[in-house]
């Protein structure tokens, strides 16, 4: 028996008008049903601005006076985000709302008419149905430190991804004209920014004292410019087999590009400052950040996604709401193989993800823990397998610490690995 859906189904009764909003960005489109999916009203427009949400509201009183009814309850999918401002105005006078699952929308559709056909009146009337039908969500819409979080590690995402676009970019062009570059300095730190910026061709290498190089690279900002990599480089600038034709634009776009990464990489160091210090504002934010191997941006990233964990009933809401959960498809005598749902967010299944190797460097117990289920005898895990496993462990730790507002104990942990040892 499904208790959720039958809790779900249990907010919809004789008394509740059902309105199926299909949201778009200037006009969404809203059909009324009552308890049983009999539609009460053809569909209706609702303009995006001040004036279209408050005559939905009038709208919403006409229907429950007409039909005799005392509660209402709205639904859309939550894509992009042009649902948001709706969203916001439903929150501030009092009108409940739920989510219903876009993929559920898309699969449903030929219920109806038994057509492929699409558009805004079909899609409302779809998301009302599935209302009915218990099937939807309560959507947890951040506010306050949660909302700046939220939008604040978003842009951080961006701007991460800015920078790989332009750091490939860079790439793209020393490969061409300088392709020795990478052996004398690897990455693009303070040295290699000041390089590529004042002498970023072979031939702005050569004829040059060291010592004239090496002042101008510290003028530019490159601290520890030593003088033997500069020589390397030359040597290499000696002996190197880039290109020589187009250079002068090749050297404008480089420093473009230099100066583009820069200015990113300065909005990432003042945006982590910021993000840290509104995740410190939050009470679980110490005991998160006491797992070793754990770092501040991780932190502030999965609150970011999940807000509070204190909000949640159990640590598999979490591993759920970040794709962690397994499917299998089964029929018969057939057992299939089980794999990863990945319904989910992918940033925050990315982040626990991307969090697992730092711990298996810096957190013994986790690292033991990760070594038990690649090598026990019983059932032994692929070294991908077992860090989906911890990816799991984790999100249960910091459910923990954060409820019982504690700090982590390897000790205890190392108990659970024993425990584990003596069963298998």
């Amino acid at each position: 028996m499904n208790d959720k859906r039958n809790e779900r189904l249990n907010q919809i009764t004789e008394q509740t008008i059902v309105i199926g909003i299909d949201i778009a960005k200037h006009k969404h489109y809203a059909i009324a049903v009552d308890d049983r999916g009999r539609e009460l009203s053809k569909a209706f427009p609702i303009d995006q601005n001040r004036k279209g949400f408050e005559k939905f509201t009038f709208q919403i009183q006409e229907l429950l006076d007409k039909h005799g009814k005392d509660h209402v309850l709205i639904g859309f999918e939550p894509t992009g985000h042009y649902w948001m401002n709706l969203a916001a105005y439903l929150i501030g006078a009092d009108i409940p709302f739920v989510a219903v699952n876009p993929m559920h929308v898309n699969r449903s559709k030929e219920f109806d008419d038994n057509s492929q056909t699409k558009n805004d009146q079909k899609d409302a009337r779809i998301i009302a149905k599935l209302i009915v039908g218990g099937y939807f969500s309560y959507p947890k819409v951040p506010g306050g430190i949660e909302a700046e979080l939220r939008n604040g590690s978003a842009f951080r995402w961006k701007l991460r991804e800015e920078q790989t676009r332009i750091k490939n970019q860079i790439t793209g062009w020393m490969d061409q004209y300088f392709p020795e570059f990478t052996s004398g300095i690897k990455g693009l730190g303070q040295l290699s920014c000041a390089v590529l910026k004042q002498t970023p061709l072979p031939e702005d290498l050569l004829g040059r004292s060291v010592e004239d190089l090496a002042k101008l690279y510290k003028e530019e900002g490159a601290k520890l410019a030593s003088k033997p990599k500069i020589r390397e480089l030359q040597e290499l600038a000696q002996r190197s087999i880039g290109l020589t034709e187009g250079s002068q634009m090749a050297r404008i776009e480089i420093g473009t590009l230099i100066d583009q990464y820069r200015l990113v990489e300065r909005r990432l160091t003042a945006l982590d400052q910021e993000l840290e210090k509104l995740a410190k504002q939050l009470p679980e934010f110490e005991f998160l950040l006491s797992v070793p191997g754990i770092g501040v941006n991780t932190v502030t990233d999965l609150l970011a996604e999940t807000g509070s964990l204190k909000q949640y009933n159990s640590p598999r809401q979490i591993i759920n709401l970040a794709g962690l959960s397994l499917r299998e498809n089964s029929s018969g005598k057939h057992k299939g193989q089980k794999k990863l749902s990945k319904r989910g967010r992918r940033r925050l299944r990315s982040l626990l993800y991307k969090a697992i190797m730092p711990l298996l460097r810096n957190n013994d117990v986790f690292h033991e823990l990760y070594t038990y289920y690649i090598t026990r005898t019983n059932n032994p895990l692929k070294k991908k397998e077992a860090m989906v496993v911890l990816c799991g462990k984790l999100v249960k730790i910091f459910f923990g610490l954060s409820v019982h507002e504690s700090y982590f104990n390897e000790d205890k942990m190392r108990q659970d690995l024993h425990c584990l040892e003596k069963a298998s």
